[in-house]
């Protein structure tokens, strides 16, 4: 049977494989079986008929289904390993749960997203939230974000002996309040409405806040979810877990190059040869070219630089770095143009990246809460000689 390339909804999946819904939810969760939204109702899942096959003993032949996952590989010596079942690159592609997350971000917005990472479809932890009174102040989004993200940490109850549920609605509330903080607590639209609402989007383009929300949401094991797990595991709060996580994500390498790359966009924009050759002349890089862990160019980037619709300008300083740097666009990149396409302040990219990231952080805080493998590292003393001195 030739079952390259086919998708197979729900129902039909659990027949083949002849399991209960959650058993196919939990191979989605491991990457043992891909998903990707149906196109005639994204709310609806469509899954991979070679995984199904190669789960229910059909012959398969293909090369993904004998690659060995990140997950699936044993840990190297000296390394610690933390089991998640967020997120995982593999062929290529970022997967959410199991599910593609470019195609998500096609259409699903980031409380969808939320709900996936935090196995949270069969109930939704967003309804019937309110907003608070007391807000939040700064002069812009980011002091207001990690002001409100604070509140809640320092307001909320260790997450020790509570149930998932409970965990889910609170990390629910976390996240509606620090979006309150940055776009005030106006009509209760989606987050990306709301976003482009007070950046004075035009209402036509919010879909690319949406896209680069979802899109920014998770990424493997990095500095962020390894703070977010320690705390976690420590039982701090999902609103602590979340606050350790994004601290160590704003210093990150990964925010310092956003920061560079959002500042030599803006230069190059006016000219875009010029900008290229002072870098080159200087013996610097072109910033937000190379994709380290993507050798075929990571996917979300060009999503979303796809989406964007670009003008002129813009599509010539992509060009122009292309050319210099023989590399494509990263991900930072992508989201510095979208900054720079819709008009946003200029630390407009990162605080996408930041909103986005809150809510993985926020499902790796829930899933080390109650189901995450101890985070434990030994502690080796190199100090001065007790007694010494």
């Amino acid at each position: 049977m030739d079952t390259a390339g086919r998708w197979i909804g729900r129902g039909e999946a659990l027949e083949r494989l002849g399991v209960k819904t959650q058993t196919l939810y939990a191979y989605v969760s491991r990457g043992r079986i891909a998903a990707r939204p149906d196109p005639a109702n994204p709310r609806r899942s469509l899954y991979a008929v070679q995984d199904i096959a190669r789960l229910s003993g059909g012959a398969s032949d293909d090369h993904e289904a004998t690659e060995i996952l990140p997950f699936e590989a044993p840990p190297s010596r000296g390394e610690a390993l933390i089991q998640s079942s967020l997120s995982v690159v593999a062929g290529g592609r970022l997967f959410y749960r199991g599910m593609d997350a470019v195609q998500l971000s096609q259409a699903s917005t980031l409380e969808d997203t939320a709900r996936l990472l935090w196995d949270a479809r069969e109930a939704n932890p967003f309804a019937g939230i309110a907003p608070r009174i007391d807000g939040v102040s700064g002069a812009s989004a980011r002091p207001r974000l990690f002001a409100a993200l604070s509140r809640r940490a320092e307001e909320d109850p260790s997450s020790k002996g509570r149930t998932l549920a409970d965990l889910k609605i609170e990390a629910a509330q976390v996240l509606t309040e620090v979006i309150d903080a940055v776009a005030g607590t106006g009509p209760r639209m989606y987050f990306h409405q709301r976003l482009g609402r007070v950046w004075k989007v035009l209402e036509r383009d919010n879909h690319l806040i949406r896209r680069a929300l979802v899109l920014a949401a998770d990424h493997e094991l990095d500095a962020a979810v390894l703070a977010t797990r320690a705390a976690a595991g420590g039982g701090a709060s999902p609103a602590g877990a979340a606050m350790a996580g994004l601290s160590a994500l704003v210093t990150s390498p990964l925010a310092m190059d956003l920061s560079r790359t959002t500042a030599w966009v803006i230069e190059a924009r006016r000219d875009p040869a010029l900008a290229v050759r002072r870098r080159i002349e200087t013996g610097g890089t072109v910033p937000g070219f190379g994709t380290d862990g993507w050798p075929g160019g990571d996917p979300r980037a060009a999503a979303l630089i796809e989406a964007a619709d670009l003008p002129r300008d813009l599509v010539a300083v992509v060009r122009a770095g292309e050319a210099a740097s023989g590399l494509a666009p990263d991900f930072g990149l992508a989201l510095a143009l979208v900054a720079r396409r819709l008009d946003l302040p200029r630390e407009g990219a990162g605080d996408l990246l930041l909103l986005g990231r809150l809510a993985g952080l926020l499902g790796h805080a829930l899933d080390q809460s109650v189901e995450g493998s101890p985070v434990a590292a030994r502690l080796r003393y190199v100090g001065p000689r007790p007694g010494s001195h």
